[in-house]
C-alpha cells in the first residue's frame, strides 16, 4: 500500500487543477523546493498513484455544451453489455458504478439539447437498461 502524506495530497490536487503547471510554480504554492516537488512527482509515478495526465478543455467551451448526469438502471446479469455499449458512446465523459435505485451514473456532454435527448434515448435503446433519469448541469462550482 502506498503512503500518501498531506504535502502529497495538496501536491496531487494542484496537479488535478494543473497538470502542465511548472514543477518551479507549484514549489513555490507549496513552499517546498522545486527539487523537493519534482521528485514527489517521480515517486508518485514510480508508484502508481500517478498514472497519466489528461486534458482539460477551457471553461468557456465546456459551459458552451450541455452536460448532465444520466442515471441508468441495469437489468441483472447484463452489467458488462450494457457498460461495453455505453463505453462505446463518445459523448459519455466518464460512468460511475453507484448504490440506490440506479446501478450507473453516467457523464454526458453533447453541443444541443436535442442532441442530449438522442443521447438519453440511444442509452435507453441499450439491450439491458430498464430505465435512465437525467439530471443537467446547470454550473460546476468547483473541479479538482
Amino acid at each position: 500500500m502506498t503512503k500518501i502524506t498531506p504535502a502529497d495530497q495538496l501536491l496531487l490536487s494542484l496537479l488535478r487543477e494543473n497538470a502542465r503547471a511548472s514543477t518551479a510554480d507549484i514549489a513555490r504554492r507549496l513552499g517546498l523546493s522545486r527539487t523537493t516537488v519534482q521528485s514527489r512527482i517521480d515517486r508518485l509515478e514510480r508508484q502508481g498513484v500517478i498514472s497519466g495526465y489528461a486534458v482539460r478543455l477551457a471553461d468557456e467551451y465546456e459551459h458552451g455544451q450541455i452536460r448532465g448526469h444520466i442515471m441508468i438502471a441495469v437489468q441483472p446479469k447484463q452489467m458488462v453489455a450494457v457498460t461495453k455499449a455505453l463505453r462505446a458512446m463518445p459523448e459519455l465523459r466518464l460512468l460511475h458504478s453507484v448504490t440506490g435505485s440506479y446501478d450507473l451514473i453516467a457523464l454526458g456532454v453533447v453541443p444541443t439539447m436535442a442532441e442530449m435527448d438522442v443521447l438519453t434515448d440511444r442509452i435507453g435503446e441499450i439491450d439491458g437498461v430498464e430505465r435512465t433519469t437525467s439530471a443537467l448541469i446547470l454550473s460546476t462550482k468547483f473541479e479538482r
